[in-house]
């Protein structure tokens, strides 16, 4: 082999393995998880070519983006799995404990945004 296919080569292996950790550290790697708490505003499944589930939760206490305006914190999230879906779909407007996942990234199949919700923690009837 002549030093110019291996410099190719090894060009090649570097290029490969760098978007593979590109990839990861976007998409697949958890950046940080928690829990929020809210009243559920909705939980839908959507999509045109990837069905996903999302959700709304609507948390306690108000801010302000602009000066005399006032806004409630909304939480938008994906939902992980159907099971969790079902859960939250008949029981829009109660108070839940969601625990979720955040990533850097958003992957089509996986929902519209960065934060996927995994579990209920708790639900209540507030």
């Amino acid at each position: 082999m002549t030093k110019s296919k291996k410099v190719f080569w090894i060009f090649i292996t570097v290029l490969v393995i760098g978007l593979g950790l590109t990839f990861y550290f976007k998409y697949l790697f958890v950046f940080g998880e928690g829990v929020k708490s809210g009243h559920l505003n909705y939980a839908v499944k959507k999509g045109n070519v990837f069905k996903t589930y999302e959700g709304k939760l609507i948390q306690e206490g108000i801010r302000t983006k602009t000066a005399g305006s006032i806004q409630s914190y909304e939480f938008e999230f994906s939902i992980a799995t159907e099971r969790i879906f079902k859960i939250l779909e008949v029981n829009s407007g109660k108070v839940f404990d969601l625990h979720y996942k955040e990533y850097h990234g958003v992957l089509p199949w996986r929902g519209n945004t960065k934060y996927i919700v995994d579990s209920v923690i708790a639900m209540r009837n507030e």
